[in-house]
């Protein structure tokens, strides 16, 4: 006998491991407590509160991998230069939008999608401006096309390692730039930026992210501010990672689970940053760049081991990848494999590894932090990276079935705002990889965008991200009982995995089919988003 302290959800379908068939689901004291079918559930449950679902479908809540909550906030407010198709576009976007003694932030542009690769220089973007200092940045967040007013803001990128007098800004002057952009902001309106962001990831069931903060992304205030304002009720949990060596310091200030996250090993493909074997086929003279070398590395990974924290780096080029391998090597000479694999170290991005590689880092016990939009809006025979680096090497990018058939744990995220909020249109990337035999099935996908991520935060309860009896009530509802998706032989199917496996069902997930809408998000038992209309 249960009281009114207990909620029953009725008549939807559960993505429960437990029992594939479930369509009832009963929480109490922000656990779940039992799972199963309708009419034992209200047997069983007699005094509980009874939510209809009407069809509605019942998963585990999305956790985000990687996000910069603050950026996108501000993104999400400010100039979204996404579908702009050239520099004159770009330059209209500005005028519009510049106003008198205000800083510029956009985000977004992409001159690999543009109709001409021309970029406006420095003169045209002051011109446009009026003296506006302005930041406009690229969509992969690495580089810059900034105003000379917020350069005059910012003196020390002059000169500094990627200055350009007229073109886009990379590496420390882009840091130097950003830094600007930052100390700009009032607190006000970095706790609006904040607000919008975690609202936003409640309303697509995202229960928990994953904040890679640093000093040149976001400060320390930032995170302080961000891991404050999630504690409140009616938010998403917002796990914290600082991206600096020898800063225990501010881990254990914060309670944080690690110094890891954006700590940058190298830079990024679109802006030609990512550490090379090779040279770039569009800049033949250029290898990217490679801000930490294998000690280093290693002597982060000795220290955040010892310190019972977990360590982790940026890494995407083939180079930076080798150097980090390296690091580990060198790491486990000092703690053993045994220790070092205890902690759980993580790696974000992770796009350019082979198979030996990866087979050692699953020794080490190490989560790769992946992004599937990237492939989804960049690769393929005419994306960015084969523009980059060519059809040989752009292939083999982000190989997530081969990742996971070697045992590195995999959890998803968006990179917001590189990429957008979008969990399901990660999962579906994931599994429609455009390069043929890097897919992940289905579950795989989705397990990697909801228990993956728990695990990535050092949850190994063997339950939390899951619908079963004695997990945490993390979970969201979506509208998807009339979603459909047309069979190869032209016939419509509902829903995507085959009921005589006994895996719980996922909506369709094919190329172009509709997406679930959430209706409910909940996190541990609180509701942190409701647009759920169903009789209850």
């Amino acid at each position: 006998m249960t009281d009114d302290s207990t909620t029953l959800l009725l008549g939807g379908r559960i993505h429960s491991p437990s029992n594939p068939d479930a369509t009832a689901m009963a929480i109490s004291g922000g656990t779940i407590v039992w799972v199963g079918q309708d009419g034992p559930g209200r047997a069983l449950h007699p005094g509980a509160r009874v939510h209809d679902l009407d069809g509605a479908f019942v998963a585990p809540g999305f956790v985000d991998a990687h996000v910069h909550a603050t950026a996108t906030g501000l993104h999400l407010a400010g100039l979204d230069l996404g579908g702009i198709a050239d520099a004159a576009g770009l330059l209209a976007a500005v005028r519009a939008a510049a106003r008198p003694g205000e800083v510029l932030i956009a985000h977004g542009w992409d001159e690999t999608t543009w109709t001409g690769d021309r970029l406006p220089s420095r003169a045209e973007i002051d011109e446009a401006a009026g003296g506006a200092p302005v930041y406009l940045g690229r969509v992969d967040v690495h580089s810059a096309l900034v105003s000379t007013a917020l350069v005059d803001l910012a003196p020390a990128a002059r000169g500094a390692a990627g200055w350009s007098p007229e073109g886009p800004l990379t590496r420390d002057a882009h840091h130097h730039v950003r830094g600007a952009v930052r100390a700009a902001l009032t607190r006000e309106q970095r706790r609006r930026a904040q607000d919008a962001f975690l609202r936003l990831a409640a309303a697509r069931g995202i229960v928990s992210v994953h904040e890679c903060a640093g000093p040149d992304i976001s400060g320390e205030d930032d995170l302080a501010e961000l891991l404050a304002l999630a504690a409140e009720p009616g938010y998403p949990q917002v796990v914290g990672y600082w991206g600096e060596l020898e800063a225990v310091d501010v881990a254990h200030r914060h309670d944080l689970p690690g110094l890891a996250g954006d700590l940058f090993v190298d830079g990024a493909l679109g802006s030609r940053t990512a550490a090379l074997h090779q040279p770039y086929l569009d800049e033949p003279g250029s290898t990217g760049a490679r801000y930490l070398d294998a000690d280093t590395i290693a002597a982060h990974l000795v220290a955040c081991t010892e310190a019972g924290l977990q360590a982790g780096f940026h890494v995407i080029g083939d180079a930076g990848v080798a150097e980090v391998v390296r690091g580990f090597q060198l790491a486990e000479k000092t703690v053993g494999q045994r220790a070092l694999a205890g902690r759980h170290h993580r790696l974000e991005h992770l796009e350019m590894i082979d198979t030996e590689q990866a087979k050692a880092l699953a020794g080490w016990g190490v989560t790769g932090s992946v992004q599937p939009q990237f492939d989804a809006l960049w690769g393929g025979p005419d994306g960015m990276y084969a523009q980059r680096l060519g059809r040989e090497r752009s292939e083999p990018m982000n190989p997530f079935a081969m990742l996971a058939a070697e045992g590195v744990l995999l959890a998803f995220g968006s990179d917001c705002p590189v990429t957008p909020l979008q969990p399901w249109e990660s999962v579906r990337a994931a599994i429609h990889h455009r390069t043929p035999g890097s897919g992940l099935s289905a579950r795989a996908a989705f397990t990697a965008h909801t228990r993956g991520g728990h695990r990535a935060a050092g949850v190994h309860d063997g339950v939390t991200g899951s619908l079963v009896p004695g997990a945490p009530a993390h979970y969201a509802i979506w509208d998807a009982a009339d979603l459909v998706v047309a069979a190869p032989d032209s016939r419509v199917q509902r829903w995507s995995t085959d009921p005589r496996s006994r895996v719980p069902a996922l909506p369709p997930l094919e190329d172009g089919a509709p997406l679930p809408v959430c209706l409910r998000t909940v996190r541990g038992g609180e509701v942190l988003y409701d647009a759920f209309t169903s009789a209850e």
